[in-house]
Formats: structure tokens, sequence, C-alpha cells
């Protein structure tokens, strides 16, 4: 099939950063570029300020990917930009609902994961006691077991954790009442007792969201963990041996490299091959 044949690709990205540097932003550009390119594709995107700016993209994208951000997922209950979000993101579940062929896919990682749970009512969400940062294990659940767009990847795999708060203690009713599943958790801590954060959750066929930053790269986690002030971060939370076992993964292809190569590229594979069947 040339390019010609496939129908176009329409890529809102919803950036929730607030104008804060980033290498997430990077990160979702230089994956839906490598796509494009690797499957002989038309796909455009454009980029929009959901905090700063209060932009929010209409319907008539094919994908909606919504970014990770700083601050609480809790203080921003009533604004007017994620006020305008979640009427996005209902229109986008009404339009699923409907009889159309043509759905829409939504992919959300950290902050926008952790405003869906709200929405939802899918656990307790608070501040952790400390940040949490680095390369890290995340586990799968039972119900991961069939899951796309973790194929490919390892049990547990290894992604870019990068958060201050956190949404644990899932109410598994709301989950059960909603037909959504919990398809990852934090790694496990025998020496912490705490609970381990949800890590990634299907809410339906065509939205999928992650605690943590598949999007993340070992470049720009590498610049990150290399300054002193995250590295003294990581060591307080972690120690030193832990740091350095971090910096030495960034290295390892079987590590985020296969990560950021696998998950958001097997998203876009179920959204584009849902479209192009149309």
């Amino acid at each position: 099939m040339t390019q010609t044949d496939k129908k176009p690709v329409r890529v809102a990205i919803l950036d929730l950063y607030d104008g804060i540097a980033n290498e997430g932003m990077r990160g979702f550009r230089e994956i839906l570029e490598r796509y494009k390119v690797k499957n002989n594709l038309d796909l455009t995107y454009e980029v929009f300020d959901v905090r700063r700016k209060v932009e929010v993209p209409g319907t008539d994208f094919d994908i909606y990917i919504n970014s990770g951000g700083p601050g609480s997922p809790i203080d921003s209950e009533g604004s007017e930009w994620e006020k305008k979000y979640f009427q996005l993101i209902d229109k986008l579940e009404d339009h699923n609902l409907s009889n159309t062929s043509q759905k829409k896919y939504g992919f959300f990682v950290c902050h926008s994961f952790q405003l869906m749970c709200r929405k939802y009512q899918l656990g307790d969400i608070n501040m952790r006691r400390s940040a949490s940062f680095g390369v890290l294990p995340v586990n799968k659940t039972h119900a991961a077991a069939n899951e796309p767009v973790f194929e490919g990847l390892d049990d547990p795999f290894y992604a870019v954790d990068s958060r201050l708060w956190q949404v644990i203690n899932p109410n598994e009713k709301k989950f059960t009442d909603l037909g959504m599943q919990l398809l990852a958790i934090e790694k496990e801590r025998p020496h912490v007792d705490l609970p381990r954060a949800m890590m990634a959750i299907r809410y339906s066929d065509y939205f999928f969201a992650t605690q943590f930053h598949p999007e993340a790269d070992a470049v720009g986690v590498k610049s990150l963990l290399l300054k002193e002030e995250k590295k003294q971060e990581v060591v307080s939370e972690h120690g030193l041996d832990k740091y350095n076992e971090m910096v030495e993964r960034l290295d390892d292809p079987d590590k985020i490299t296969l990560t950021q190569n696998t998950m958001i590229p097997n998203f876009l594979d179920q959204a584009v091959l849902s479209l192009q069947e149309i």
C-alpha cells in the first residue's frame, strides 16, 4: 500500500506542561516522526498548550496524545483549562459510544493519567513522601496478559518514572462498573510498607494511560540524571548504587529504549489500523 492509498492520520498532542521545560514533548514528536516514516504515512500532528494558553483541540483529530506535567492533579479542579479539557474528553467518549465506525483514540501520560483517574474516581490521589525519578521496573497485572500495547515487553519492563504525585488504592468497584482494567503497578518494595501506585490503565478499547513516561528516551533521561540536583534527588531516595544502576540501564537497549520503541508505536498500530480499515 502506497502513501496515497492510505488515509491521512491527524494527531493532536495536548501539552499539559504549563510552559515548564521538559523532555516529554520532544519524545512524542520523535516517536510520531519515526512512526510516520517507518509506515509511509501521511501523518500530521498539532500541539495544543492546554494549561498555559487554554488551547483545546476539536474532535476532528484521529488520535489524542496527552502529556505529563508539573504540579497537583487536584488543585486544577474547576479551572477554566480543566473544564475545557474534560469537555473534550466527554465529547470523545460520546463519539466512541455512537454508531460511527471511525473511533477516536487517546493516550494519557502521568499528569493526564492522574487527571483521568480523578475524573473516573479510580483511586486515591496524594503526594508522595518524596519525588520518584529514575529508570525503574514496572510490573504487569494478570489483566495485561493479552494487552496489545504491552506486546514485546517483559514482566517486569523498565520505564522512566518522574512524579511527585501518585494514584494508589484502586477502587475495584469503579473499575468493574466502568469496564476498565488496571494493567500495571509500581515495583514491589518489600522494605517499604506503602501501597504500590497504579501504573497503567486501559479505560476503554480506545483510551490507554500510563503513570510513567513511555515517550522518554535514554538521551533525555541521561542529561537529567547527570545534573547534580537530579543526581542528589535520586541518591537521597534510592542510594548511590541504585543511581549508578539507573545510569547503566540507560545504555541497555532492553530497558527504556525498548519501552519507547514499543508502547506508543503499539498503540498507534491499533489506532492507525482501525482508521485504515474504515
